[in-house]
């Protein structure tokens, strides 16, 4: 089930990314050509930022399929993280061409003077209303299925299709107030691009270190597997546990308290009830490794100890005749 699953994964990413490519490539021919007949440096760049996307889809492609390679000798853990290779490649092809477009942009700023500076036609303006709808739209499409097979690098491909949307917006407000008598608008929009590039490069970056450097889970499913884990039968507690992201797989240790007095078959009974449980409510965690600690009532301790409230007694003898009949009931099976 998990290799099917898996080969799942890796189809929907291909067709996904099969998509992107295609539309990329169409999208960003549209806009270089626009941007040179209109004279729009703002849509030039745009064009560019579309094009970075075709090339960041193939670097998804080859980390995606990397990943899903099964364990190995020399990889017993498998290769998860090679998706975050490829969103930390990904991050690097954005900075650089937000870097180059800003580049650009600032140029012209800097050398043209407001004769120099060329007013951008009709059809820049058109392109970019077309770019904001269908890189809206890749972003979505792109986003829903990277949800679906938690993928970090699919997730990562759908935020450049956004920032590539917004860039288009800035190329919009550019475009039109250099056709309103301020041309120095449009390379100001490219230096504008620019950031909103960087910002995508530093999100996706920030996301692939973090699951490379074994980065806990959330707080929420965190405490979504605590409460599982309680709900079985037997777990008294729930002493310790540590997640850790690995790639788009997640790795939990677990400590469960049970009664001490219970075998060890019993004891492995219940830890791998917690166990499959889990896995069977979190589909994105690959391994969980449960440990079994004797249970015992602090409250009992605190009475031994002759530190407990007289309150609470009652409740304390009550646990003692318990056990001790249990004993009593064992020793005479």
């Amino acid at each position: 089930m998990g290799q099917q699953e898996d080969l799942t994964m890796e189809q929907t990413a291909m067709q996904v990314s099969r998509t992107s490519i295609l539309v990329n490539t169409l999208l960003s021919l549209l806009k270089l050509a626009a941007g040179i007949l209109a004279s729009s440096e703002a849509m030039v760049s745009d064009a560019v930022h579309s094009a970075s996307d075709v090339f960041s889809t193939f670097v998804v492609i080859i980390g995606i399929r990397m990943a899903g390679k099964k364990a190995d000798k020399e990889h017993p853990y498998g290769h998860e993280r090679m998706e975050c290779v490829a969103a930390i490649l990904l991050a690097a092809v954005l900075a650089v061409t937000g870097a180059g477009i800003g580049f650009s942009g600032l140029r012209k700023i800097v050398e043209g003077s407001r004769e120099q500076l060329a007013v951008p036609g009709v059809l820049a303006i058109a392109a970019a209303v077309l770019s904001i709808v269908v890189k809206e739209w890749m972003f979505w499409y792109t986003r829903s299925n990277a949800k679906k097979i938690n993928s970090g690098a699919l997730m990562a491909d759908a935020w450049h299709h956004r920032s590539d949307s917004l860039s288009s917006i800035g190329a919009l407000v550019g475009i039109i107030g250099a056709r309103l008598g301020f041309p120095v608008m449009d390379p100001l929009a490219s230096v504008i691009i620019c950031l909103f590039i960087f910002q995508a490069a530093y999100e996706i970056f920030k996301d692939a270190v973090d699951k490379m450097v074994d980065k806990s889970c959330d707080e929420e499913t965190e405490q979504k597997i605590r409460t599982l884990a309680l709900r079985q039968h037997g777990v008294m507690r729930v002493d310790a546990l540590h997640t850790r992201e690995f790639g788009n797989k997640i790795y939990v240790d677990l400590e469960i308290a049970a009664d001490g007095h219970l075998s060890l078959n019993e004891s492995h009974e219940i830890a791998e009830d917690v166990h499959d449980e889990i896995e069977k409510a979190f589909p994105q965690i690959k391994h969980i490794m449960i440990h079994v600690n004797p249970y015992f009532n602090r409250k009992m301790v605190y009475a031994l100890l002759g530190e407990v409230d007289k309150g609470d007694l009652e409740e304390v003898y009550g646990m003692i005749k318990e056990f001790l009949e249990k004993k009593k009931k064992d020793r005479g099976s």
